[in-house]
């Protein structure tokens, strides 16, 4: 049997997402290393395509309420500069969207941030879940 390289990459966070969710980004990652090679490109590839039908919560991914880019990187697409990712964070939810995920999240102050400081709100704690899960 041959291996499929990214199911042996699969980030952890989505280790402990839906299968769709890892489906999707395996197809992507496999699709990309056949593209561009093994490497970062290939992982960047497959997070933008993960990126247009989940977003990060917590320390996993959950399908989003619209197909489209979450940030400003997504928009842009790859062989571009780099820009600050929302890091999973669908940024471009609307401030009720982005509310509701603070509440799930358990976020302290959210009833009076702007979409904007919801946004990094979200980032910092999944990144803080994720790091948790990660035994870190």
């Amino acid at each position: 049997m041959v291996a499929v390289p990214g199911r042996q990459e699969l980030p952890s966070t989505l280790q402990r997402s839906s299968k769709k969710a890892q489906r999707t980004w395996i197809e992507a990652h496999d699709s990309a290393v056949k593209t561009y090679g093994e490497g970062r490109r290939a992982h960047q590839t497959a997070f933008a395509a993960l990126k247009h039908s989940f977003e990060k919560v917590g320390d996993h991914w959950e399908p989003k309420g619209r197909k489209g880019p979450s940030d400003t990187q997504a928009e842009r697409g790859a062989g571009q500069r780099a820009t600050r990712t929302a890091g999973g964070v669908d940024a471009h939810a609307s401030k009720q969207h982005l509310y509701e995920r603070a509440r799930q999240l358990d976020i302290p102050g959210r009833s009076s941030m702007s979409k904007q400081e919801l946004v990094d709100a979200l980032r910092k704690a999944s990144g803080r879940r994720t790091a948790k899960a990660r035994g870190g």
